[in-house]
C-alpha cells in the first residue's frame, strides 16, 4: 500500500511530514546519544532563523475557497498570528460583507467600533477603524462592514483598492502582509476581494464538491491577473486515506495543478478555539493544526512551497504460519 509524504521544495526551510502520518510532530523529552550532551531534544521542530521575506512589500495576499465553510477564516487568523509571531506587521481584512467573523476567531469582536464603510463615508479615521491586537501589536484587523449593516451601492473593488493604498501610505508605515479573507461565493463580494490582491491562498477539503469550486475559483483568480496561487488542503485525516475513503493530498495536487502551500490535520481544537476567540497558532502546547499552520506561513513569507510525493510501503512480514496459511 502507499503512503504520502510531504517535503520542502526549499531545502533551508523545515517541512511538516506529520500531518499524514502516525508519527507525533512534537517528540517526547528524550537525551542524545553522546552522554557528554545532557540536553534533551524536545522537538522535531526547531528554528534557527527568521524566515526570510521575498517579494516586494506590501504582499497583498487573498484567502479564498470559492466553498463555503473550508476553513478560510480559520486559516485567515492563524496563517496572519503566524506572520506577526514571525516579527512582521499584518493587517487582516474580513471582506465579507455581511458575515464577517474573523473578529470572533481573534476574540476582537468587542472591538470593533469602526469599519471601512465609515472610513469611507468620512465618519472616522483609517487608524480608528483597525483594530491592534493586544496579544502581538503588530497584527491589526479591519472589517468592512458591521453585521447586517447595508453597503452603499457604490461599494466594490475601487473602494477596497482606495482603502489598500491608503495602508501603503499611512504615517506609521506600510505593513508588510496585508490579508484578505474572501467571502463564500464567486458573486460581487469575491470579485471585491480579489480586487487589490497580486497573490492568493485557495483553501480546500479533499472532497469533490470543495474541489470543484477550489477549479472554478483558480480559474477566475488568473483570468483576474493573479498567477501566484498556492493551495491549502484542510481537514486531512490520515485514517481515511488509508482506508481509500478520502482522496489524497496528492490526489489533490493533480486535480488543481497548483503549488502546495501547507496541510492541516483534522483536529478537534480546532472548535475549542474558535469559541474561545483564541487561535490555534497561540496554544501551548502546539497542536498538530497549529503546527501546521505555522509551516504554512513559514512558507507564505519566503514564497515556498511543499512536495507531495508517493512513497511505496515496506510489504509487511511473513510469519512461519504463513507457509501454512496462518
Amino acid at each position: 500500500m502507499a503512503s504520502l509524504r510531504l517535503f520542502s521544495t526549499n531545502h533551508q526551510s523545515l517541512l511538516l511530514p506529520s500531518s499524514l502520518s502516525h508519527k507525533p510532530l512534537i517528540s517526547s523529552p528524550r537525551f542524545v546519544n553522546n552522554p557528554s550532551r545532557r540536553s534533551p531534544i524536545r522537538s522535531v521542530l526547531q528554528f534557527n532563523r527568521k524566515p526570510e521575506l521575498a517579494g516586494e512589500t506590501p504582499r497583498i495576499v487573498v484567502i479564498t475557497s470559492g466553498k463555503g465553510g473550508v476553513g478560510k477564516t480559520t486559516t485567515t487568523a492563524n496563517v496572519g498570528l503566524s506572520l506577526a509571531r514571525y516579527g512582521f506587521s499584518v493587517v487582516a481584512i474580513d471582506a465579507d460583507l455581511g458575515l464577517r467573523n474573523l473578529d470572533l476567531l481573534l476574540g476582537l469582536e468587542n472591538r470593533v467600533n469602526y469599519t471601512c464603510v465609515e472610513v469611507i463615508n468620512g465618519d472616522c479615521r483609517l487608524d480608528q477603524a483597525l483594530v491592534r491586537d493586544k496579544r502581538w501589536s503588530n497584527f491589526e484587523l479591519l472589517c468592512i462592514s458591521k453585521p447586517r449593516s447595508k453597503l452603499p451601492m457604490g461599494f466594490g473593488g475601487k473602494a477596497l483598492e482606495w482603502l489598500v493604498d491608503a495602508l501603503k501610505t499611512r504615517p506609521e508605515g506600510s505593513p508588510d502582509f496585508i490579508i484578505i479573507d474572501c467571502p463564500a461565493g464567486i458573486d460581487a463580494g469575491f470579485i471585491t476581494a480579489i480586487t487589490p490582491a497580486n497573490e492568493a491562498v485557495l483553501v480546500t477539503t479533499p472532497d469533490i464538491t470543495a474541489l470543484r469550486d477550489a477549479d472554478r475559483v483558480t480559474g477566475l483568480l488568473e483570468c483576474d491577473g493573479i498567477r501566484d496561487i498556492k493551495m491549502i488542503v484542510n481537514r486531512v485525516r490520515t485514517d481515511m486515506i488509508k482506508g481509500e475513503d478520502m482522496m489524497s493530498v496528492l490526489d489533490v495536487q493533480e486535480m488543481l495543478g497548483l503549488s502546495l502551500l501547507g496541510v492541516i490535520p483534522e483536529d478537534s481544537e480546532v472548535i475549542r478555539s474558535t469559541n474561545r476567540g483564541f487561535p490555534l497558532v497561540l496554544n501551548k502546547p502546539p497542536t498538530l493544526a497549529g503546527l501546521a499552520f505555522e509551516q504554512a506561513a513559514w512558507r507564505l513569507v519566503e514564497q515556498d512551497s511543499m512536495k507531495a510525493v508517493m512513497v511505496e510501503e515496506e510489504p509487511k512480514k511473513r510469519g512461519f504460519f504463513s507457509f501454512f496459511g496462518g
